[in-house]
C-alpha cells in the first residue's frame, strides 16, 4: 500500500542512464537497419512519399511548438504543463520517426531542386547541422524523458534533469529547426 510519500522502484528509476543506453542504441539499430535496407518496408508510390513529407513538416513544427512552450511553462515554474508539453513532443517525435523509417525503407527520397549554389552552401550545411544534432540529441532527450517519468517533481531537483532538459531542448529545437 502506498502511504504517498514512497518512491516508485522499478530498473528504470534505479538506472536512467543503462535505460537511455539501451533505448538510444535501440532507436539507432532501427535507423540504421532502415537505411542499410535490412528491414522490410513496403514499397512506396511518389504520392505517398509526397504527403509523408507534408505529414513530417507538420509534426516537426508542432513538436517545435511543444517543446518551445514546455520551456515557457517551465520557467513560469508551471510543471504539470511543462511535463504534457514534453511528453507530447516526444510522441510527436515517435510519430515523425515512424513515418520517416517507413518514408526511407519504402523507397521514397526526394532530391534537393533548388540551384547549386544554395544546395551547397545553405542547404548541405544545415543539412548536415541538423544530422548531428539529431543524433547527439537521442540519448540526451532520453535521458532527460527517462528522468522525468520516473522521478516526482521534488525528486527531480535532485538530478542532472533541468541542466540535461536544457541541452536537450536547445539541441533538439535547433535540429527542428533546420
Amino acid at each position: 500500500m502506498s502511504t504517498g510519500t514512497s518512491k516508485p522502484k522499478g530498473a528504470v528509476r534505479e538506472h536512467p542512464v543503462a535505460a537511455t543506453v539501451v533505448l538510444s542504441a535501440v532507436g539507432y539499430a532501427v535507423v540504421i537497419a532502415t537505411f542499410a535496407d535490412v528491414l522490410p518496408y513496403p514499397e512506396i508510390s511518389l504520392e505517398t512519399v509526397n504527403i509523408m513529407a507534408h505529414a513530417i513538416a507538420v509534426i516537426n513544427t508542432a513538436t517545435l511548438l511543444s517543446i518551445l512552450t514546455g520551456w515557457r511553462w517551465i520557467r513560469r515554474g508551471e510543471v504539470a504543463k511543462h511535463r504534457k508539453a514534453m511528453l507530447s513532443a516526444f510522441s510527436l517525435i515517435i510519430l515523425f520517426l515512424l513515418i520517416y523509417l517507413f518514408k526511407i525503407g519504402g523507397g521514397g527520397t526526394k532530391e534537393f531542386v533548388g540551384p547549386t549554389l544554395v544546395r551547397n552552401y545553405v542547404y548541405l550545411p544545415m543539412l548536415a547541422v541538423h544530422l548531428v544534432l539529431s543524433i547527439v540529441s537521442v540519448p540526451v532527450v532520453i535521458y532527460a524523458v527517462v528522468l522525468g517519468l520516473t522521478h516526482t517533481p521534488d525528486e527531480l531537483r535532485e538530478t542532472p534533469h533541468a541542466r540535461v532538459g536544457r541541452v536537450a531542448a536547445g539541441a533538439w529545437s535547433l535540429s527542428l529547426f533546420l
